[in-house]
C-alpha cells in the first residue's frame, strides 16, 4: 500500500501544478500554437511511401501509469519516448468506459450505441459486431493494406464477429476479457480460448505469456510486411494491464510498485520492440504510431489496479477517471516532437483520421468520429470536435461535454472513491452514489470535477444541454425515456 499511496499523493499534485502551469508548459514545448499546431519543420510530401499504422490499445491502463505522466515505483522509458518525440493528447476521450463498447467505438468511429454495441459481450454472447459495419481493417484493405490483431478483440466470440469476418488477414488472442475464466475471484466463466485465425488453439493458457507472444507476433508480422512490399495496418490489442495481472519472469519483480509496476516496464518492452522494429525495417518515417487505452483503470482493485492520475472515479463510470484515457500519436518527420493537444477528441477519431492520411474510402453507413488529420499535419485553424456525448451502460446518457465544459445529468453510478479498494487480485466493494440534479464542470480548471459551477455559468449549462437534446433524438437516452432515431442493430447469431 505503501506506493499505492504515495502515488495518490503524487497524482493530486500533478493534476494541480498542470491545471496552474498549462500556458507555460505549452509554450516552453514550443509545438503548441492556437489549435494544436504540431507540424513538424521535415514534413514529407504527399508522393512518398504509404502509410503504416501502429495502433497499440492497453486495457484498463490509466492517465497516470506511465513514467512521464509521474508513475511511481516504475519506468517506462520507451513510451516516454514516444511521448517526447511524437504528441500527447491531453484531452482524449474512450468512447465509453467499457471494453467491448470502447473498442467498438475504435473499430467503427462509431458511437457504441449507434451500432448496438453498448456492453462487453461475455462468453458465448448471441451478439456481435455486425457485418454490415465497416472496421478500420476492412477499410485499408481496400487500399491493399496488410491487417493484423495480435491481442483482446472483445467484439464477439461466435465465428461471425472474429477479426478474419472484420477485415483483418491474420489474428492471435483471446476472443474477451482476461479474467473471463474459471479463475475469477467473483464469477463462474467457461473455459477461456486462445484463437488463432478463426480456430481454438488452446484453454486457460499462461496469462504470464501473453505480453511476450503478441510483441513477438507483431514483430514478425511487420517484417513480414515490409518484405513483401505492402503497407500495413497492426492493431496490437494487450490484454494488460487489466485483471488477473500476468508478468513473464524477465520482469517480474523488477519494479518497486509490485506486480501493476512489472506488468506496466513488460508493457513498455513491448513498446519498445514494435519500434526497434520499425527502426530496422527502415519505415519509421512513413508510420504511424498510436497508442492510448480502451478506458479507465478497474480501481477497487487496489495495488493490482492504475492510476488516473488524479480525475474523479474509475473504469465504468463517465467522470473523467473512466473516460479520459492517454493518447499518443507519433509520426517521425510529420509531428512535431513534444507536442502537446489539448483539442476534444476520442477514439472514434481514429477510423476517419486513418481513411483521410491513407486514402481510404469511407464507411458507407453514418459515423460519428471526426478526422483529426489536420491536426497531425499542423493545418488546422480551430478546435475540429466540438461536443462529445458520454454514454454508459446500454443507452443512458450520463454526460456530454465540449472540451472545456462538462455537463452532468442526473443518473446513479458506481463509486470507486466511497470504499477501500481490495489487493492482490481480490476486489474491493463498490460503492453506489446518484447524482440528482445537473452538474456543471470547467474542465481546464477543474480536470478532477470536483467544484460544480452550474450557478455561476447558467448559459453555458443551456447550451450543452441544446447538444444534448440533439443527441438523444438521434440515439435515444434511456434516462429520458427516448427511442432514437438512428440506432442500428448489432450482428446476431443466426
Amino acid at each position: 500500500m505503501k506506493y499505492k499511496t504515495v502515488q495518490k499523493l503524487k497524482d493530486n499534485m500533478l493534476l494541480s501544478c498542470k491545471v496552474l502551469s498549462s500556458s507555460r508548459i505549452l509554450l516552453r514545448s514550443g509545438a503548441f500554437l492556437g489549435s494544436c499546431a504540431l507540424l513538424s519543420s521535415c514534413a514529407h510530401s504527399d508522393k512518398e511511401l504509404p502509410l503504416n499504422i501502429v495502433l497499440i490499445n492497453l486495457d484498463d491502463a490509466g492517465n497516470g501509469d506511465f513514467s512521464f505522466k509521474g508513475a511511481v515505483g516504475y519506468q517506462t522509458p520507451h513510451i516516454d519516448k514516444l511521448a517526447a518525440e511524437g504528441v500527447s493528447m491531453t484531452n482524449f476521450y474512450a468512447v465509453q468506459p467499457i471494453s467491448g463498447a470502447s473498442r467498438a467505438g475504435l473499430m467503427t468511429g462509431c458511437y457504441p450505441n449507434r451500432i448496438g454495441f453498448a456492453y462487453a459481450p461475455n462468453p458465448n454472447s448471441p451478439t456481435g459486431i455486425s457485418d454490415k459495419e465497416e472496421t478500420i481493417a476492412e477499410l485499408l484493405k481496400t487500399k491493399g493494406y496488410a491487417t493484423a490483431i495480435f491481442g483482446k478483440w472483445h467484439l464477439g466470440d461466435a465465428r461471425k464477429f472474429l477479426p478474419l469476418q472484420h477485415g483483418f488477414d491474420e489474428y492471435y488472442g483471446l476472443p474477451y476479457s482476461n479474467d473471463m475464466w474459471p479463475n475469477h475471484p467473483q464469477y463462474k466463466f467457461p473455459d477461456l480460448p486462445l484463437i488463432e485465425g478463426n480456430e481454438v488453439i488452446g484453454y486457460n493458457t499462461e496469462q504470464s505469456e501473453l505480453t511476450t507472444n503478441y510483441t513477438n507476433r507483431a514483430v514478425d508480422f511487420i517484417r513480414r510486411s515490409t518484405g513483401s512490399g505492402k503497407p500495413f495496418f497492426l492493431y496490437l490489442a494487450h490484454s494488460m494491464p487489466h485483471v488477473p495481472l500476468a508478468v513473464s519472469d524477465k520482469f517480474k519483480g523488477k519494479s518497486e510498485q509490485g506486480l501493476y509496476g512489472d506488468v506496466m516496464m513488460e508493457l513498455d518492452w513491448s513498446v519498445g520492440k514494435v519500434m526497434q522494429a520499425l527502426r530496422e525495417a527502415k519505415v519509421e518515417e512513413n508510420t504511424l504510431v498510436i497508442l492510448t487505452s480502451d478506458n479507465g483503470p478497474w480501481a477497487n482493485y487496489g495495488n493490482h489496479a492504475g492510476s488516473s492520475g488524479g480525475l474523479r472515479e474509475a473504469k465504468a463510470t463517465t467522470f473523467n477517471g473512466g473516460m479520459r484515457v492517454p493518447c499518443l500519436f507519433y509520426w517521425k518527420g510529420t509531428i512535431a516532437p513534444g507536442s502537446i493537444c489539448n483539442d476534444l477528441m476520442s477514439n472514434i477519431d481514429i477510423l476517419p483520421t486513418l481513411v483521410e492520411l491513407t486514402g481510404a474510402p469511407h464507411p458507407q453507413l453514418p459515423i460519428d468520429g471526426l478526422s483529426m488529420a489536420a491536426i497531425l499535419k499542423g493545418t488546422n485553424k480551430a478546435p475540429i470536435r466540438q461536443s462529445l456525448c458520454m454514454y454508459y451502460h446500454r443507452n443512458s446518457l450520463q454526460a456530454i461535454t465540449d472540451g472545456y465544459y462538462k455537463l452532468v445529468f442526473p443518473h446513479k453510478y458506481v463509486s470507486y472513491e466511497t470504499q477501500m479498494p481490495g489487493n492482490d487480485g481480490q476486489p474491493g466493494e463498490l460503492g453506489k452514489k446518484e447524482i440528482t440534479e445537473c452538474e456543471l464542470y470547467d474542465l481546464r480548471r477543474d480536470p478532477g470535477e470536483r467544484v460544480n459551477v452550474i450557478s455561476q455559468h447558467p448559459a453555458i449549462a443551456e447550451k450543452l444541454q441544446r447538444i444534448a437534446d440533439q443527441c438523444r433524438e438521434d440515439l435515444g437516452d434511456d434516462l429520458t425515456g427516448q427511442p432514437g432515431k438512428n440506432r442500428r442493430e448489432p450482428g446476431r447469431i443466426d
